[in-house]
């Protein structure tokens, strides 16, 4: 419970420290007039309007385009003339005049022509957009790391105990916009550095639900790892091509868990269309690749997946039908690690890792200082003597090594056990010992 609290408490700061950022929105594409100007064939959105229909049950034109985020002016009055035309759907009656408001469904002929679609593609989501206008708006809403400087970092990292040579050494590596490596002990920080680094990145960009290319259709908004700006009803009374969002710059990070498939193209076999790899949906923000070494391939093979992408930015791949892609790759790739680099991969491959930076651990004062704040952050009355009895009697006399995580989860587990007693929520000796005997393992 007190790690959850605590990861929680650090979104909650990752959001705030965004929130100025993220006020100069980009802006959305106009809404396309014509079936031509969606860069779609119509057959593809008759197919699209077909399988939403069989998906979701009777619709009115309305919420058919608001189902495909296409306007009806131009583009879905065709298609729904289309599906008419052919008997695939029939209109059961609605209000009014206006075909917006007319109920359309599903007739027997096309739930028949709906499953042979799905057998073969089953996407039916938002309408996608075409793969090279990905790619076009892609390039112009590349990450502005040439412009931060030590003042926006100082501001990411408020709250934290960073030292000036530690930011100094952070600070060029993230403005790089090259690859990452930080090492060390585990317990000081990596993650929380790199996701306070990443809330740097100033502005929202856009992103579409979904790419065609060749005729398969790749989703690549994910609601896990992109974060919604503005009001998306909003954009139902402007003049907006609706299958673009708007989304914070992203921060995706994967662990131990991470296997080579994650990094190609998916195909889905329930939904039956392809999902985007990480490392796409990342673009434009940062992918963070943390306990690196401890997948379950080898370390050489994951770092030879990333020699072309990070000496090209770019990325190829494969999709069905001999159709092959290549994609921007514009990205931050941090790996972490508590492994010692050496014992990882050669010299040789380290070398194309452009920043090696070790995330040490605190010094006492240091500690202290992070002692400070956090009981100030969870409101945990401060009392200087018993940090003193902390330091000397479970570090100094007990021969630990001082780690940044340390004093939060120490006083975390100390007013867990309080509360459970039913104790004042104040730190003593007895909590103190009660704490560190749960947490610390010996392993000797």
């Amino acid at each position: 419970m007190a790690n959850e609290r605590m990861l929680a408490e650090a979104r909650r700061m990752l959001q705030a420290s965004r929130h100025l950022a993220s006020q100069a929105l980009p802006d959305l594409p106009s809404a396309p007039n014509s079936v031509e100007q969606t860069g779609l064939k119509e057959a593809f959105l008759v197919d699209l309007a077909v399988k939403t229909l069989f998906v979701r049950g009777t619709l009115t034109g309305r919420e058919i385009c608001d189902a495909m985020a296409l306007p009806y002016q131009g583009v879905v009055e065709n298609v729904l003339r289309v599906i008419k035309d052919e008997m695939w759907a029939a209109i059961r009656g609605g209000q009014g005049v206006n075909e917006l408001d007319w109920e359309f469904y599903i007739t027997e002929k096309g739930g028949n022509y709906a499953r042979d679609l799905i057998s073969r593609m089953g996407y039916a989501g938002p309408a996608p957009v075409p793969f090279d206008a990905y790619v076009e708006v892609a390039g112009k809403q590349l990450p502005e790391w040439q412009r931060l400087n030590k003042d926006h970092m100082r501001s990411a990292f408020d709250g934290l105990v960073v030292s000036d040579p530690m930011l100094m050494k952070l600070g060029p590596a993230f403005n790089s916009g090259k690859s990452m490596f930080l090492y060390g002990h585990a317990g000081n920080g990596k993650t929380l550095l790199s996701e306070r680094m990443s809330s740097s990145l100033r502005g929202g960009m856009l992103i579409p639900h979904a790419i065609e290319a060749g005729g398969q259709v790749v989703q690549l908004f994910d609601p896990a790892h992109h974060e919604l700006l503005g009001d998306p009803a909003d954009r139902t009374k402007l003049n907006v091509d609706r299958r673009w969002i708007v989304v914070n710059r992203p921060f995706i990070i994967v662990g131990g868990e991470l296997q080579m498939s994650d990094l190609e193209m998916v195909w889905d076999t329930q939904s039956r269309h392809y999902i985007a790899p990480l490392q796409l949906k990342a673009n434009g923000g940062v992918f963070m690749i943390d306990d690196f070494g401890r997948q379950r391939m080898p370390a050489r093979d994951l770092l030879n997946r990333w020699i072309v992408p990070l000496e090209k930015n770019y990325d190829y791949h494969s999709l069905s039908g001999g159709v092959q892609i290549q994609v921007p790759f514009n990205l931050l790739i941090i790996f972490s690690t508590n492994l010692a680099p050496r014992d990882l991969v050669e010299e040789a491959f380290l070398r194309r890792i452009k920043y090696k930076v070790e995330i040490g651990d605190p010094d006492e004062a240091q500690f202290r200082e992070i002692w400070v704040n956090y009981c100030k952050s969870a409101r945990v009355p401060y009392e200087p003597a018993m940090l003193d009895y902390v330091v000397r009697r479970h570090y100094g006399e007990g021969k630990r090594g001082f780690r940044s995580t340390h004093p939060r989860d120490l006083i975390n587990q100390a007013m867990d056990i309080a509360r459970f007693n039913e104790l004042p929520m104040k730190l003593t000796e007895t909590l103190i010992d009660a704490a560190v005997d749960t947490y610390f393992v010996d392993l000797t």
